[in-house]
């Protein structure tokens, strides 16, 4: 509504004056000599005291809907509200629902309900990043040991593209949200699934990946899986439910290919990425850590494709 009133006016303030130019070139094109000259208007008190009032009161005019609009979007929002918690990392999203029971984790994708109020509280880990879904609302700063909150609503389902609005480094460009609007028996049915333990893989392939991701020196490191004998460290992403996610790193389509390409070589992907390159010699404190083999990297993908 701010913007429809803005542009509005915008619109015929540049009318108006394209339209007084134009009438000058027009009106003064053919004469010449002292006809040509102008007559001058300075010191004319009328003319001054109206190009004065009128941007004014414009100016006015905008200023009384905009601070009104500041004061709503600012105001928590009251009624059945969804509160979800966003921290801004190196670059992704970590996002949990506090209120649900048991509570939801996951990474890049914001699912919410369509036509009901989402108020996000926004803090950073690391440096200020900025959430920005521009279809849902404004943007707002992530800044490390602060909450900062903003409020959006999608009134019809679908998926709304983001971006960090705030430099935050290398990947900065590759710091992407999704927020995925369902109705609501589409939003109940996604929390369900999201509130199921990781599942145990049926195939050896993934039986196999599943060894290799709980390995001390590897994946479990810094990821977590709900429901293995161990939880993990939240360093990075929660991947209990990675196989339902419609990206990888905020960057590449969820495909077994491009996961493959991802877990060999994460940097060429997103640069910078503090994932490291388990094909390679990977030198750590207890020294080089040995790589991944091919087969390894197969039956990782299929371990992580299975978490659906």
């Amino acid at each position: 509504g701010l913007w429809d009133l803005v542009f509005a006016m915008a619109v015929v303030v540049f009318v108006i004056v394209e339209g007084l130019l134009l009438l000058a070139v027009m009106r003064f094109r053919r004469r010449g000599g002292e006809e040509r000259r102008v007559k001058q208007v300075h010191g004319n008190t009328r003319l001054e005291v109206i190009w004065t009032i009128v941007p004014a009161i414009m100016l006015a005019a905008i200023a009384v809907p905009t601070v009104g609009t500041i004061w709503d979007l600012s105001r928590r929002p009251t009624g059945n509200v969804l509160n979800v918690s966003v921290t801004g990392k190196q670059w992704w999203w970590a996002i949990e629902y506090p209120d649900l029971d048991p509570p939801v984790r996951t990474a890049n994708e914001l699912h919410i309900p369509a036509g009901r109020p989402v108020y996000i509280t926004l803090t950073s880990e690391d440096v200020i990043h900025s959430f920005g879904v521009q279809r849902l609302a404004g943007t707002q700063d992530l800044i490390p040991g602060h909450e900062t909150t903003l409020t959006i609503q999608a009134d019809e389902p679908g998926t709304y593209l983001g971006q960090c609005r705030e430099y935050c480094g290398d990947s900065h460009g590759n710091m992407r949200i999704r927020v995925i609007a369902h109705e609501a028996a589409g939003f109940a049915e996604w929390v369900a699934g999201q509130q199921e333990p990781g599942v145990s893989p049926s195939e050896e392939l993934a039986q196999r990946g599943s060894d290799l991701f709980l390995r001390p020196d590897l994946c479990i490191q810094c990821h977590t899986i709900q429901g293995t004998t161990d939880p993990g460290s939240p360093v990075g992403p929660d991947l209990t439910h990675f196989g339902s996610r419609d990206t990888i790193g905020t960057v590449l389509e969820n495909t077994p290919e491009n996961l493959r390409t991802w877990l060999e070589h994460p940097g060429a992907v997103k640069e910078d990425s503090l994932m490291p390159d388990y094909t390679c010699p990977v030198e750590t404190e207890q020294g080089p850590q040995d790589c991944l083999s091919e087969d390894e990297v197969e039956a990782l993908v299929a371990y992580l494709t299975s978490l659906e």
